[in-house]
């Protein structure tokens, strides 16, 4: 809500990013669940971009425990997104899942979360300090560790590359066929794609979208998406 009107929004960071590194066309699709009639959109798009956002994905959909109170949520972009991810992917539409969109993934997939990663034992702290300037928060923060037969360790042509790390709640169970591409120092999954996709269909925890330009892994990972967007354009 802005004022006393519902708004659907997507932070510049995003847009920026897809123009500027993927080449693309940035739309908003707004949060109206079957209303959209996913079928239908799916026939018009080319890729999906799953945002990062202050809110979480509302526990009943991975049977979790009650959130804390003051977690903020928002049940009609969990409505929209985790059954448009399954259908998104099943028909080969290209995605991308960043922070929010990460676990919106693994949700989708049958996959759980921790709320609070920093108080289960053995992870570390993955929050940001809320008091220091936005170039603080979105700085470095820790390494990842990239798979060997992955997608981002192609990307970044390196085994490890250090990523910011804005985040409360983490993978606990990962979802069904969804196989890991990068660890955290802690061993917390921290980037993972979907194995069987019949198109791009990887997420990652961290905010690669932040200054895009000036990190060559980033502007390699949204040129990548960019890429199989315009292919199913042109398979289109």
């Amino acid at each position: 809500m802005l004022g006393a009107h519902a708004f659907h929004a997507a932070a510049e960071k995003y847009a920026r990013a897809l123009i500027d590194a993927a080449d693309a066309l940035p739309l908003i699709i707004p949060s109206l669940a079957d209303e959209l009639g996913f079928d239908e959109l799916l026939e018009r798009l080319d890729g999906l971009l799953f945002t990062g956002s202050p809110s979480n994905v509302e526990p009943h959909h991975y049977a979790g425990p009650p959130s804390v109170p003051g977690t903020l949520h928002d049940p009609a972009r969990d409505a929209t997104t985790l059954p448009l991810i399954r259908k998104a992917v099943e028909r080969g539409v290209p995605v991308l899942g960043i922070c929010r969109g990460f676990q919106e993934v693994n949700v989708a997939f049958g996959g759980s979360l921790h709320q609070r990663v920093h108080e289960v034992s053995g992870y570390l702290d993955h929050r940001d300090d809320e008091t220091q300037p936005l170039e603080v928060q979105y700085g470095p923060a820790h390494d990842v560790t990239l798979e060997p037969d992955g997608l981002l360790r192609r990307l970044a042509g390196a085994e490890r590359v250090r990523v910011n790390s804005l985040h409360w709640q983490g993978i606990d169970r990962l979802g069904r066929g969804l196989i890991v591409e990068a660890h955290a120092p802690d061993g917390l999954i921290e980037a993972f794609r979907v194995a069987d996709a019949p198109g791009f269909a990887l997420a990652v925890q961290w905010h690669p979208e932040w200054k895009v330009m000036g990190n060559p892994f980033s502007r390699a990972l949204f040129a990548a998406f960019g890429a199989a967007c315009r292919e199913r354009a042109h398979n289109r």
